[in-house]
């Protein structure tokens, strides 16, 4: 599995995360959560939508993960949040 992890990581173009409480509680676990998080932060493709949780609280588990822009549903609607991804990842967004 791990290895089918790591092609689609070298695969892909963006990742997106869906920052949870349950995540954030997953992350400091060191799992394979945090290797995949790890991978995408080092290549700047991480976008992370936020959903029942704050910047604030992902900053204590991840500062590196909340300095990014990305999108929340306390901010937005679901089908503004779900518009916007489908724009950022659109092939003429590249």
């Amino acid at each position: 599995m791990m290895r089918a992890i790591d092609r689609g990581l070298a695969n892909s173009r963006i990742g997106l995360v869906l920052v949870t409480p349950a995540l954030l509680v997953r992350l400091q676990g060191e799992g394979i959560a945090d290797k995949e998080l790890s991978a995408l932060l080092r290549r700047d493709q991480l976008v992370p939508i936020l959903h029942n949780t704050t910047y604030e609280k992902l900053e204590v588990v991840s500062p590196l993960l909340a300095s990014r822009s990305g999108l929340s549903t306390a901010e937005d609607t679901m089908t503004v949040v779900a518009t916007k991804l489908a724009e950022l990842v659109s092939p003429q967004a590249d």
